[in-house]
């Protein structure tokens, strides 16, 4: 007979407790001033884990910090998982909200604004990972490795931060607010790709052969879960939204996501790929002719608000409060790291804003208006802040290069609404938007949502 498995020390618990609810609190205050000051709530929640992490707490009071997160990896584990949990549903939650027929209709302009501000940055991080100074490097990084992930860190984009910039502003309905959606909605699928294949590369190691067979990999995946993935989400989600529980239309979505990352992950890939592949077959699902409310095209990922409220409004704060703990100003110090640092900055802010504005720019789009776009392409929010968390899981990056990556999430992402709010006043309304305008202002009101300021 075998015997029961052992529960938690109480005391393991009792700080468990402490550290979830106090980066929970802490999170929500700091978020919410954020917001009172313009700023994405982002930026306080990874300011809760700098208070409480090294850069601050372990200064001023390294005994507290000992208690409350003490150097204890099964400790750390505990909340580390609930973040885990958290970003997974995260990016769920984001590719489920990719409009398609956006993208479709603005294909071809998106997809060559997406490329310009995609490969520039890349080509400038990966320049920037081989002249880097050893400091910033750990001691077992392969130098090529390193180059890989500091270029997709360079390229990658926010659609949460976008989308939630540009309703702020207003800009949802404009021209230039569709079109920056429908570019970082592809920089977002082939920034999630492009970690997959490189954080499989940190694993196995950096050769023709490893490279080709990750992508291999990918691209099976890919091809399954259109052919077998894509009618099993359809219909598991057809029979929850029969039950007429919204409980049970959460759970499914909830499940899916996590099946989807299990099975990159035991594919040697990142988990957060199938999490992104399985949320946008979720919100590609509609209901049928006939079926449940005979509304058919509706999404069935309008129901499940309350599941993105949790996501955004509890296990997002908790991982993006774990990912500032990680923060360590101190490194900063060092003048070569913070040289670097500035350097990396303006590598990322340069290569981006330029790619998105040189792709605009040729695709027929007026100097303000490729401004806006390229100020609102820079923005790097959480997906940054994954991708750095990614490396140093991984142990690619350095702790000072983790916190350098952080900052750049921070920076991109308060700068953009100031230049977009500049630029758009300079640019004319056309008969479209104001068509646009009015459909909106006509439509029945929607039940309020939480804000996404991530």
């Amino acid at each position: 007979m075998t015997s029961p498995l052992p529960g938690l020390p109480a005391h393991v618990l009792l700080v468990f407790l402490v550290q979830v609810s106090l980066l929970l609190l802490v999170a929500l205050v700091l978020g919410r001033l954020a917001v009172r000051c313009k700023l994405p709530a982002l930026v306080g929640e990874l300011l809760t884990g700098v208070i409480l992490g090294p850069s601050l707490l372990g200064n001023v009071a390294p005994g507290a910090l000992r208690w409350v997160f003490p150097a204890d990896a099964a400790q750390l584990h505990l909340v580390d998982a609930v973040g885990q949990v958290g970003v997974l549903l995260l990016v769920g939650v984001t590719g489920a909200q990719l409009d398609a027929a956006m993208i479709r209709r603005r294909g071809l302009t998106g997809l060559r604004v997406s490329l310009s501000g995609l490969l520039l940055p890349l080509a400038l991080g990966l320049a920037a990972g081989f002249v880097v100074p050893a400091a910033l490097l750990t001691g077992t990084t392969d130098r090529w490795v390193f180059a890989l992930f500091l270029g997709v860190a360079m390229c990658v984009t926010a659609i949460p931060v976008i989308a939630k910039t540009l309703a702020d502003m207003n800009l949802l309905h404009r021209d230039i607010g569709q079109l920056t959606l429908a570019a970082g909605s592809f920089d977002d699928a082939i920034g999630w790709f492009l970690l997959s294949i490189v954080a499989a590369a940190a694993t196995t190691g950096v050769s023709g052969g490893s490279v080709a067979l990750s992508v291999v990999y990918l691209l099976g995946f890919l091809a399954a879960a259109l052919l077998v993935g894509r009618p099993l989400v359809r219909y598991a989600m057809r029979v929850a939204a029969r039950s007429g529980d919204g409980g049970v239309r959460v759970t499914v979505c909830v499940v899916l996501i996590l099946a989807g990352a299990a099975a990159t992950q035991a594919m040697g890939m990142e988990a957060l790929f199938g999490a992104f592949i399985a949320g946008i077959l979720i919100g590609r699902t509609r209901e049928k002719p006939g079926e449940l409310d005979q509304n058919p095209g509706r999404p069935l990922w309008a129901d499940l608000g309350p599941l993105r409220t949790v996501v955004l409004s509890v296990l997002a704060p908790i991982f993006l409060a774990t990912a500032g703990l990680r923060v360590d100003l101190t490194a900063l110090a060092d003048p070569k790291v913070l040289v670097a640092g500035l350097s990396l900055l303006a590598v990322a802010i340069i290569g981006k804003f330029v790619g998105a504005y040189v792709g605009a720019r040729g695709s027929g789009l007026s100097h303000w208006e490729s401004i806006a776009l390229g100020a609102g392409m820079n923005s790097r929010g959480v997906v940054e802040v994954v991708v750095a968390t990614t490396g140093l899981r991984l142990g690619v990056l350095s702790i000072a290069t983790y916190t350098v990556v952080v900052l750049i999430a921070v920076v991109t992402s308060v700068m953009g609404p100031p230049i977009l709010r500049a630029a758009m006043s300079r640019v004319e309304y056309t008969k479209a938007e104001r068509e646009r305008a009015e459909a909106l202002a006509a439509a029945p009101p929607k039940a309020p949502e939480p804000a996404d300021l991530h």
